[in-house]
């Protein structure tokens, strides 16, 4: 074993607490180790604003970062600086003391704050008169909410592509989701009338289409399209299920307090997407924003009311306290869909059932319950 003479910094006392330890999940040392091999710098981002906890972000994913203590303290030491007159090869330089590290553990994105910062911003078919000077709007630009929200560059284009939050010249729109519904219907309605197959349809002939007749904007056809399907070489390849999903969402967002039966549902929903496509119209695309009467125990029969899981608390045991203050139990396969977004997997999503719920069993199966008395 190699033996090293010690000796404390001239520096000391000046440099006690400038270093942190951070440890790093397997994933993020295989990714390090990757980029030292390719000869590019492995790059990572720290989030947060003053009242927030601190999130390391990679280009990807996103990480919770954590201080825990440790039982021994860790000495860090470096060979001695080049201008030191000692450079003995067997002494090395006590920097500073360590008891603490930094943990990471994988964090779904924190993209919550988007709607709120967002608000009052919204794009519809009258945004497109309006006067590109106009002060009257405060404008929130794409630059300063990558800034804000603690989430990694990829898992932001995602979150503003799941939002339907628009870019326009930079600036960040959410587009009104009535709008938007229409412009879809003016893309499937374009397609029959053009004879264009949903799977390989030119972007340019759709965009000209939907400019010239119904005064969409090409920068907000274009950015549609991406948002439900894949640009490739000019051309776009629908997803299906995300197109039906939306046209069904609008379509059942009224009904957040009046219950509408799920055979009217379904029947405008179909008439909506058209023959075409009216076999991809499914209850499961909406899972996470709907209450169904048949486990509320309404006296409606077989009724829906909109109920999204992206209006809930982001806290988990405020989400939990809603969750369980609109229904004393719950099932499995009904609770599921409102905790996707807690959690980066089941796993995940599990442990927070147990914490937060307790399991019991009857006839019809396995139910969740409260651990704690909630009162409305």
């Amino acid at each position: 074993m190699t033996e090293h003479e010690l000796c404390f910094s001239s520096q000391s006392t000046a440099e006690a607490g400038t270093f942190k330890l951070l440890e790093l999940p397997p994933e993020l040392c295989t990714f390090v180790e990757r980029s030292i091999a390719d000869g590019y710098p492995a790059r990572f981002t720290i989030r947060g604003q003053g009242n927030e906890d601190a999130v390391l972000c990679t280009s990807t994913s996103t990480y919770i970062m954590r201080t825990v203590n440790l039982s021994n303290s860790v000495l860090v030491v470096t060979p001695p600086d080049a201008s030191s007159m000692d450079l003995d090869d067997d002494k090395l330089v006590i920097r500073d003391q360590v008891n603490e590290i930094i943990e990471l553990t994988p964090s779904v994105p924190k993209l919550h704050k988007l709607v709120s910062l967002l608000k009052g911003s919204e794009y519809d078919e009258t945004s497109v008169e309006e006067d590109e000077d106009d002060s009257n709007r405060t404008r929130i630009l794409y630059d300063s909410i990558r800034e804000t929200i603690q989430a990694s560059d990829a898992e932001l284009e995602r979150g503003l592509r799941d939002k339907r939050i628009l870019n326009i010249h930079g600036e960040l729109r959410p587009i009104s989701p009535v709008y938007l519904r229409s412009i879809l219907e003016m893309i499937l309605n374009q397609l029959v009338s053009d004879s264009l197959s949903h799977q390989n349809a030119s972007v340019e002939q759709l965009c000209n289409a939907l400019a010239d007749v119904h005064e969409v904007p090409r920068s907000v056809s274009t950015q549609v399209m991406s948002w439900f399907g894949e640009i490739r070489q000019g051309f776009w390849q629908m997803d299906v299920d995300s197109v039906v999903h939306e046209i069904g969402l609008n379509l059942l967002r009224p009904h957040r307090h009046t219950a509408i039966d799920k055979d009217e549902l379904i029947s405008s929903w179909k008439l909506a997407v058209g023959d075409t496509f009216e076999a991809s119209v499914s209850l499961n695309l909406l899972a996470g924003n709907y209450l169904s009467s048949s486990t509320l125990n309404d006296d409606v029969n077989d009724a829906l009311k909109y109920f999204p899981s992206s209006e809930l608390p982001i806290e988990p045991t405020r989400r939990f306290a809603d969750l369980f203050l609109t229904r004393s139990r719950w099932k499995s396969d009904d609770i599921a869909p409102f905790l996707s977004d807690l959690a980066v997997d089941s796993k995940e999503r599990d442990k927070l059932l147990l914490k937060y719920a307790r399991a019991i069993t009857d006839p019809q199966g396995i139910w969740y319950t409260a651990r704690v008395q909630y009162n409305g």
